[in-house]
């Protein structure tokens, strides 16, 4: 039979109570006492029952996330990487890693998150795939709800966040392509609702006016993160009378995509067009030919964000609650490197 806390206290001649605020670490319990209770539930292999220690304590020990994708997204490397981080910070500092999916802006999403601010289901959340005008971090900071972001929003200035300066990124990327020969340089973005489309978008231009290169309206396609987005808006791409020879996508399957796209054409990606994305999941590495990407630490990332979140829900104070980091250009094949 499994071990109780009553045969705990039974063995150490001390009250139940006792013995469960010296496992629970209180300090109206003398030290020594604690550590002596510890000890022997150890060695007589008692294991706490967390739901009941959670209900004391009022809090689960569980962090939520929930993939803003439609569909099959969810299998996106960058989700997989992402949540692996996710996952492993959680399970070494004792928590547990809630995952749901929903389509950003639909009803169903907004369910997932009120149910668990109302349940308590969670004890804070982390956001991605941020949005101008992200009703999420509204809701959750007008709640008191523990909350971190993957990016930053256009409201809520204070809110905990680590970023990757996709803006400066991309303009390396364009430097990049000039300095490979390309005046005729398309992107494939993202809908205008993310914030990372506002930055890549606006890193585009940037390396554009440095360069000296006008902006053509016409090389710029709109995709929605995945293969098939960068499919078919590179289809369209490279049908004009002058199409681009390089071609950036917003992620790395929207320029799979592209790739794909090439293909059918009978380009050759590398000498006849370059094509670079952002991400550098390990997509980037497989795709033929290779691709030249800008890395963001994606697991690395997600970790910090873990370690922000509970610092927030054990009500301590964040030395460094908004982080901006630098993603690296990894040149490959797809860009002739």
């Amino acid at each position: 039979m499994a071990v109780t806390i009553r045969d705990v206290a039974k063995e150490l001649n001390l009250s139940i109570t006792t013995v469960s605020r010296a496992l629970d670490g209180y300090d109206d319990v003398a030290q020594a006492t604690r550590i002596r209770v510890r000890r022997t539930a150890r060695r007589m292999g008692y294991i706490p029952s967390r739901a009941a220690r959670n209900l004391r304590r009022q809090r689960a020990d569980i962090i939520g996330y929930v993939i803003p994708a439609r569909g099959t997204r969810f299998t996106d490397p960058f989700f997989s990487e992402f949540i692996a981080g996710l996952g492993d910070q959680a399970v070494s500092q004792n928590f547990d890693l809630l995952v749901s999916t929903a389509t950003p802006d639909t009803a169903a999403e907004k369910q997932v998150y009120t149910r668990w601010m109302q349940s308590r289901l969670a004890d804070g959340v982390i956001l991605s795939r941020v949005r101008l005008d992200d009703w999420r971090a509204k809701q959750l900071a007008k709640n008191h709800f523990p909350f971190v972001m993957h990016g930053r929003t256009r409201g809520e200035p204070a809110c905990p966040f680590i970023e990757i300066d996709s803006r400066a990124g991309f303009a390396r990327l364009v430097k990049h392509l000039v300095e490979r020969g390309h005046t005729r340089i398309g992107y494939i973005g993202a809908p205008k609702k993310f914030t990372l489309q506002r930055d890549r978008f606006a890193g585009y231009v940037d390396g554009l006016r440095a360069a000296n290169i006008p902006f053509d309206e016409a090389l710029v396609g709109v995709g929605d993160l995945t293969r098939a987005g960068g499919y078919h808006a590179a289809q369209t791409l490279l049908a004009l009378p002058n199409p681009p020879t390089a071609i950036l996508g917003a992620n790395d399957l929207t320029a799979d995509g592209v790739l794909r796209a090439a293909r059918e054409r009978g380009i050759v990606v590398g000498r006849e067009l370059a094509v670079a994305g952002y991400d550098g999941t390990e997509v980037s590495e497989h795709t033929q030919p290779p691709l030249t990407t800008l890395k963001q630490p994606v697991y690395d990332t997600a970790r910090n964000l873990v370690k922000m979140l509970i610092a927030l829900i054990q009500g301590e104070t964040l030395a460094e609650p908004q982080i901006v980091l630098q993603p690296e250009l990894i040149i490959r094949e797809s860009t002739g490197g």
